[in-house]
């Protein structure tokens, strides 16, 4: 994967508005406000990969390091520090390589940076409530793109009730069964391995990467396959595939117009 490049326009921008402050720097970086929709995005790939060792604020976890505090985080501007660490991940510490695109790359720089790094807590700033969408709007987008898998009237009746928060709600539509606190486990993500053989195996996706494709079978024999190219054949079979497709797909008003409709369904 190619590293993200920060954009020079924003490089620049910040660096004269530090020539232009006649006070003293600021101890942590100042950033302006990110699209909320990128930081939604974020926070969905974020949780799912990376919230059991970071934590779900991504100050420290299972075994993770606080990122917020980092000085990968703290010296990157747009991802481009942050790409390269995801891209080679840091095999000695424990942290796997992840093939994340570059605008999702883009979407968990935004969310980690969506932090303040010192001062007071943070839930002092969030508005009183996030519902500020047109669910009407929503409810089109929802027959239109939703509605193949979901019913307002079957799996989702009565879905705002499942929740006390409209943030757990929203979250929840974006990542459904991400294996967060409280929620569903994550489905278990399967892969088939065909074999120039002509020989395949089956089972739990271990891990993959460019060079080995790890899978244990229904009977929890553990397999291994080293990969040179596109041999061995592998098709990984994701139950939430189409939730993670959309991440990259939807528009801050889409998010804001989708969870306004949800809240409805009570």
């Amino acid at each position: 994967m190619a590293q993200v490049a920060a954009p020079a326009a924003g490089r620049g921008g910040a660096q004269t508005a530090a020539a232009q402050s006649s006070g003293p720097p600021p101890a942590y970086p100042l950033r302006p406000v990110a699209d909320s929709a990128m930081v939604a995005r974020g926070k969905a790939l974020y949780d799912v990969n990376c919230g059991l060792c970071h934590g779900e604020d991504a100050r420290g976890g299972d075994g993770g390091t606080n990122l917020i505090r980092g000085t990968v985080l703290l010296n990157d501007q747009n991802g481009e520090l942050l790409g390269p660490v995801l891209d080679n991940g840091r095999l000695a510490e424990g942290m796997p390589k992840f093939n994340f695109t570059n605008a999702q790359i883009l979407d968990i720089a935004a969310f980690l940076h969506s932090f303040r790094v010192g001062g007071y807590d943070v839930s002092r700033n969030r508005p009183a409530t996030i519902v500020v969408g047109n669910a009407k709007a929503g409810e089109a987008y929802f027959k239109s793109k939703c509605a193949n898998c979901h019913s307002a009237t079957g799996d989702l009746s009565g879905f705002a009730s499942r929740f006390s928060d409209e943030r757990a709600l929203q979250q929840r539509w974006l990542m459904p069964a991400a294996g967060g606190r409280g929620g569903p486990p994550a489905p278990v993500v399967t892969v088939t391995v065909a074999l120039p053989s002509g020989e395949k195996f089956e089972g739990r996706l271990g891990r993959i990467d460019d060079f080995v494709v790890t899978l244990t079978e229904p009977d929890g024999t553990p397999r291994s396959f080293r990969r040179e190219g596109n041999a061995p054949k592998v098709d990984i079979h994701d139950p939430l595939k189409p939730h993670k497709d959309l991440l990259s797909v939807y528009t801050d008003k889409d998010i804001h117009d989708i969870t306004a409709y949800l809240v409805t369904l009570k």
